[in-house]
């Protein structure tokens, strides 16, 4: 099996758990420049070969690790388009009316800001 198909089935399983829990998956375009875009200034990058941990934005000289800088911007694009607010109930399941996803097999009441209320 090839990275495509496992890619696939990941995302597969993503928009089913979304579903599942009343959630929306928002998918960002593969070609997204999340590591490449300054999260301080917006300033996009022409060239970061992966090789590159670490960058200063030409900028604004803002210091940046490739992961946590792209996770930011990945963060800022999906709350941008919609994501549903915590406290916003969801789905009902089991008798609960639960603020956030609860994982199968946890006790709801154990999940850090979670909050639940028996229906």
């Amino acid at each position: 099996m090839g990275s495509d198909a496992n890619w696939g089935e990941l995302v597969r399983q993503l928009e089913y758990k979304a579903d599942w829990y009343g959630r929306e998956l928002i998918k960002i375009d593969r070609y997204f420049p999340s590591s490449k875009r300054c999260s301080s200034c917006g300033h996009i990058l022409e060239k970061l070969p992966l090789n590159i941990r670490e960058w200063d934005c030409p900028e604004c000289a803002a210091h940046h690790d490739r992961d946590i800088n792209a996770a930011i911007n990945i963060l800022r694009m999906g709350t941008r388009v919609g994501v549903r607010r915590k406290g916003t109930p969801t789905k009902k399941a089991a008798g609960l009316a639960v603020s956030a996803p609860v994982a199968h097999g946890g006790n709801p009441q154990d999940r850090a800001g979670l909050s639940v209320e028996r229906l």
